[in-house]
């Protein structure tokens, strides 16, 4: 192999829980639609076949345990949207993977926010166009740490939240999907291969709304902890 004509860029690494090491993150695959609520306040209802989009592993924002992360108000809207989701962190990969397979291949958990900008997704929703303008941003994924999978326990059923300020936005628990993990890790196995380090945001819950310059987001789902971002 060659050398390359400039410096390539170095890879996304997040922390985790309790380790030295670092989590190399490759993809980010994100379900849309994937709580009834959420989807009602989008304008949708019933169990629809679950559908993806992918960010970009740079629009990742490592947000330390303990520290407030920064993002930068983005550029070409008027609504940017929070949406805090469950992560799901691959550590072994499969295609055509099984449901009932599909938890083993989990390596661990950490919060996300799918940052929005919503104008611009519906613009696009709206005349059937891709939604990367809307999704796909610079600076679109904070997340926090990883937490292995074998210190949270009762992910299934664990309490997802998101305050902004001092405010309450969304609440629910992860049980409320509509697809689970196991279901959506079968679904995207079926149309990607899944490798180690791939990460899955698996849906937000009602309640996604707009925030500004200023405002300090808070959001956790129990057991594997919490996320502060500022935007700025």
């Amino acid at each position: 192999m060659g050398t390359f004509t400039f410096a390539a860029p170095a890879p996304v690494g997040i922390p985790v829980v309790g380790q030295s090491a670092l989590f190399p993150a490759r993809r980010v695959y994100c379900v849309g639609r994937n709580y009834a609520e959420h989807a009602k306040e989008m304008g949708f209802t019933g169990r629809e076949p679950p559908f993806f989009f992918l960010k970009p592993a740079d629009a990742i924002v490592v947000v330390p345990t303990g520290a407030t992360g920064e993002m930068p108000y983005p550029p070409l809207t008027q609504n940017l949207h929070h949406e805090i989701e469950l992560v799901a962190a691959i550590g072994k990969g499969g295609k055509n993977i099984a449901a009932a397979d599909a938890m083993a291949h989990i390596y661990g958990y950490a919060v996300g926010l799918d940052m929005t900008r919503r104008d611009l997704q519906l613009a696009q929703r709206d005349i059937g166009r891709p939604w990367d303008i809307g999704k796909g941003f610079d600076h679109s994924a904070p997340i926090s740490p990883i937490t292995p999978a074998a210190q949270v326990p009762g992910i299934e059923t664990a309490p997802i939240w998101l305050r902004v300020n001092d405010q309450v936005r969304q609440k629910s628990t992860v049980a409320s999907l509509i697809w689970n993990m196991a279901e959506v890790i079968e679904h995207i196995s079926a149309a990607w291969e899944l490798q180690p380090g791939d990460l899955i945001m698996t849906g937000t819950p009602e309640g996604v709304g707009p925030v500004v310059k200023g405002d300090l987001m808070t959001g956790g789902v129990e057991g594997v902890g919490e996320l502060r971002v500022k935007v700025i």
